[in-house]
């Protein structure tokens, strides 16, 4: 299995697009395989996630199989150390798990074939190898599964597909209590006889007690949550480019919010960036579109974008992308993101449906399918990757500009103070450096014959004990 991963160029990839992509930030990330975990298409792995109190353990939403928990404190040898069945809640497959603290939170209820009843389960995870279900809860009259589970403080927010968002009082472990229910109008996009197979409240991100959700062919909504008796919502996005031509919404999957940007995994169109600052007008600040959407269909395309993660301090979007496996983009400039790396390829009969990320690792899972691509096998694969280094983030304490930016061969400094011996380095994205000045003395300096390949620097300017940085890019 794992030979099929040994690609080494973008061509499969390439030939498939109309567009090019092109890239060169994160282009030595150097992914490398570590471990498979396998499973059957009888026990499918959905998603996962890694312990966030720095334990090292991987909880695995295993569907049939329930939830797995491996112990990966050797990343090339996973060892199965708990399985909480399906019995203990129904026997609904579980098909997402989040964490907040020593509990986990499992989106029960199967959403493909033969659907289930959408659900909700805490389980007990302060002894990883002893876990504890406390309680679950089944959405009244839901025929739809569950295709998310978020939590904040005592609350969980659960995606719970067609019957929309459900908000669940946590505050007892052992005693889930409904707080409410909103299933968002199926009336928006406008397009005529929206069909309501398409509206699925399947994926989430919340902050503040606002609830920003993927609603499959409802598009993004925003919906304030802070009265948990009667949510409302505030904020909706459809791009018109992806229902326009066709009267057909794509499907609006997975979200990551970093401030007044939203980053959007939008199946086979790929990545939407959205300005959120005004959540009564959504602007869409880029897109990720190399395969031409809406040009393309959901079967000929390479990527079908589901889950998504982010790496803030390298600026890069790690998205789970079907038959082509993994992309990375680099969003350092929002409006231009631009892919830069990947895993995988499209020829390997292969597909995956989760992303997760933790510090240097990156775990890709696996489906069986047949439509809209072939996948003939199901598990995690473990991998590894060079990050950007942790020290070097952006600011500007005493502050500098540069221009322009990007540059080419010759970049003009400006600082508000006389600069005394201050020294000036440039790192590439790996945390080399690749160009020194020293002894910089005044207010504006002129750096010509740079000699840089294109992609992504830091410049890091340090004077009297103070150092500050800023990004650079480099666009021949």
């Amino acid at each position: 299995m794992n030979n099929l991963f040994k690609i080494t160029t973008f061509i499969l990839i390439i030939v498939t697009s109309s567009n090019k992509i092109t890239g060169q930030n994160c282009n030595n990330m150097n992914i490398q395989w570590k471990s498979d975990i396998s499973s059957t298409c009888n026990f499918m792995i959905m998603t996962m996630i890694h312990d966030d109190l720095n334990r090292p353990y991987l909880y695995v939403a295993n569907k049939e199989a329930g939830l797995k928990i491996y112990d990966i404190s050797v990343i090339t040898s996973p060892l199965l150390i708990a399985t909480v069945p399906t019995n203990l809640f129904a026997t609904l497959d579980v098909m997402n798990v989040s964490q907040s603290g020593n509990y986990l939170y499992l989106a029960l209820g199967n959403t493909f074939t033969n659907p289930q009843q959408g659900g909700m389960a805490i389980v007990d995870i302060t002894n990883p190898l002893l876990p504890v279900v406390t309680d679950y809860y089944l959405v009244p009259s839901s025929t739809s599964g569950g295709g998310i589970i978020k939590v904040e403080g005592d609350y969980a927010y659960l995606g719970a597909m067609k019957n929309g968002l459900v908000i669940l009082d946590i505050t007892n472990k052992s005693n889930i209590q409904f707080a409410s229910q909103f299933a968002p109008n199926i009336n928006y996009p406008p397009i005529a006889n929206p069909n309501p197979d398409y509206y699925n409240a399947r994926g989430m991100e919340v902050k503040n007690s606002i609830v920003y959700l993927c609603y499959d062919g409802g598009g993004f909504r925003i919906i304030n949550c802070t009265n948990k008796l009667s949510p409302m919502e505030t904020g909706r996005w459809c791009n018109p480019a992806v229902y326009t031509p066709l009267d057909h919404p794509k499907a609006y999957n997975n979200i990551i919010l970093d401030d007044t940007l939203v980053y959007i995994a939008v199946d086979y169109c790929g990545m939407e960036i959205l300005n959120i600052a005004d959540t009564s007008n959504i602007t869409l600040t880029g897109w990720w579109n190399p395969y031409n959407c809406p040009n393309n269909n959901w079967f000929n395309t390479p990527v079908h974008a589901n889950e998504i993660q982010y790496n803030k301090n390298c600026k890069q979007i790690f998205l789970s992308t079907g038959k082509s496996d993994m992309m990375v983009v680099d969003v350092s400039n929002p409006a231009q993101p631009d892919s830069c790396n990947f895993y995988g390829g499209v020829t390997n009969n292969l597909g995956t449906w989760g992303v997760g990320l933790y510090q240097n690792e990156i775990y890709l899972s696996y489906i069986c399918s047949v439509v809209p691509f072939a996948s003939n096998w199901t598990g995690v694969k473990i991998l590894t990757y060079t990050s950007c280094p942790l020290g070097i983030e952006e600011s500007n304490d005493f502050g500098f500009s540069i221009y322009p930016n990007p540059a080419q061969d010759e970049l003009k400094i400006e600082t508000p103070i006389y600069l005394n011996n201050a020294e000036l380095i440039i790192f590439n994205s790996l945390g080399q450096p690749v160009k020194k000045i020293s002894k910089m003395n005044g207010d504006s300096f002129t750096i010509e014959n740079m000699e840089l390949s294109n992609g992504l620097y830091f410049i890091v300017l340090t004077n009297e004990n103070k150092q500050v940085t800023s990004k650079l890019l480099i666009d021949q």
